[in-house]
């Protein structure tokens, strides 16, 4: 069974075919967030340690960590921020991270710095990443995520990304790195510009478990980009990914659609024993009212008290 093993200086987690989904909280991530860029460019992290317990709170499993805050001189600024996010974000957190950066110098600082066994985020099949990062994994002894792009880019025939996973998993070998410690991102598209991407990863996750016995992984949102309701839509992808064997996402853990349709997975692929995690979520969980059962008057409860509620019945609960 393959077992890929990330840790932090006190804590374990194993992402594999029989245990439960693996939740990696994207939220440290300033790419397309302006205001947490800004800040940690002048050396403010309270939205970093904000978005860390956050999402530890939530259920996630392991944190990536992503200081790409300019595209101007990467190479200069992104080691030491990145080096000072990891440290900031440890000293708040106990699980494991996934060191997330396409800068070869940012990934070695955070290599360096970070606890522990992190995820590398990654490797893709270009022969200049290929040589840079590899050996870096190797050193280290880390897993890595392998992207399905080289040279040519992405490509939309599915085929074609399982040939460039696997040539990843082949010349990681090459670095004594085993199928193992590699996660393939097999890259979805979003479905509303190729109305086939669903399909192609529920395939392509097939193969690779089959045929390479690797890991799997995805930016989970990617899927739902440009459309309506886009919560709904990427809770079913990733119930259905899931159902098809992939093993983890890049996620946002503070979205209870997402994590719902997680925590329903793993209860229907068997990875949730004895429904216990389900049951222990969302066993005293009282439902809202319906409209027609609501006193003339009365309004229905906000998202908020709900929360609030759920949130006293648990605090009893641990007393």
């Amino acid at each position: 069974m393959t077992h890929t093993l990330v840790a932090s200086a006190t804590r374990e987690h194993i992402i594999g075919f029989d245990r439960p989904f693996t939740v990696i909280g994207e939220r440290i991530n300033p790419t397309g967030r302006k205001k947490l860029a800004a800040e940690m460019q002048a050396g403010n992290f309270d939205t970093v340690i904000k978005d860390a317990l956050a999402q530890m709170e939530a259920g996630a499993h392991i944190l990536d960590v992503n200081a790409g805050v300019t595209a101007v001189n990467p190479n200069e600024s992104e080691p030491p921020l990145l080096r000072q996010t990891i440290e900031i974000v440890q000293s708040v957190s106990e699980l494991p991270l996934c060191l997330d950066s396409s800068v070869t110098s940012a990934l070695k600082v955070g290599l360096e710095t970070a606890k522990g066994r992190p995820l590398v985020n990654s490797v893709t099949g270009e022969e200049e990443k290929l040589e840079a990062i590899l050996p870096l994994v190797a050193k280290y002894n880390v897993a890595v995520v392998a992207i399905s792009n080289d040279e040519t880019g992405i490509s939309e025939d599915p085929d074609v990304r399982f040939a460039v996973a696997k040539k990843i998993v082949e010349r990681a070998a090459d670095h004594g790195i085993k199928p193992h410690d590699i996660v393939v991102d097999p890259l979805v598209m979003p479905i509303g510009a190729m109305g086939t991407a669903g399909q192609q990863v529920f395939r392509l996750v097939r193969r690779l478990r089959e045929e390479l016995k690797v890991n799997t992984t995805c930016g989970a949102s990617n899927i739902s980009f440009g459309m309506p309701n886009r919560r709904a839509l990427t809770g079913y992808f990733l119930a259905m990914a899931a159902s098809h064997g992939m093993t983890s996402a890049i996620m946002n853990p503070l979205h209870d659609e997402d994590m719902h349709a997680i925590f329903g997975a793993n209860v229907l692929n068997g990875t949730d024993a004895h429904c216990r995690f389900w049951n222990n979520k969302f066993r005293d969980m009282a439902p809202a009212p319906a409209a027609a059962a609501l006193a003339p008057g009365e309004k229905a409860p906000t998202a908020e008290e709900i929360a609030a509620r759920r949130a006293a019945r648990e605090a009893r609960r641990r007393r």
